[in-house]
């Protein structure tokens, strides 16, 4: 245990995703991007599709997260989402093609009939691609 960090936890239905001590964590909510450190208020938000970061020892993560719940109190955090990746084990080419791929589609008159779904995919393919992009460099 370190009394100088936050205790994080990433967690879907299936697993964890990740559980260790940061320094940093930076998510999307549903009102706007916020970031937690040491001592952080209790909170609990709504999160939307976006990216999470976390920094540790001057080790930054990143994870396409697919909305869900945040919540932090007493330095101990968790994050709960239907899914949620880990850059590094996204294909940054694949991300990449699927990102393309929907921003295509949003453009065709046939996208307007369905457009909420096809908004949705092309946000989870967003993050999946700014996570897997972030995460290479």
């Amino acid at each position: 245990m370190s009394e100088n960090k936050i205790h994080f936890k990433i967690i879907t239905h299936e697993k964890i995703i990740f559980e260790g001590y940061v320094d940093e964590i930076y998510l999307k909510g549903t009102d706007g991007e916020f970031g937690v450190l040491l001592d952080h208020a209790p909170l609990m938000s709504t999160l939307d599709i976006g990216v999470t970061k976390i920094i540790s020892d001057n080790k930054t993560d990143y994870f396409a997260t697919m909305g869900g719940i945040f919540q932090v109190i007493n330095n101990s955090a968790v994050l709960l989402s239907e899914d949620v990746e880990y850059g590094q084990n996204i294909d940054l080419a694949a991300a990449k093609s699927e990102k393309e791929r929907l921003e295509a589609r949003i453009g065709s008159p046939e996208a307007q009939q369905d457009i909420k779904n096809n908004e949705k995919a092309l946000a989870m393919a967003l993050a999946r691609f700014k996570a897997a992009m972030n995460q290479k460099n």
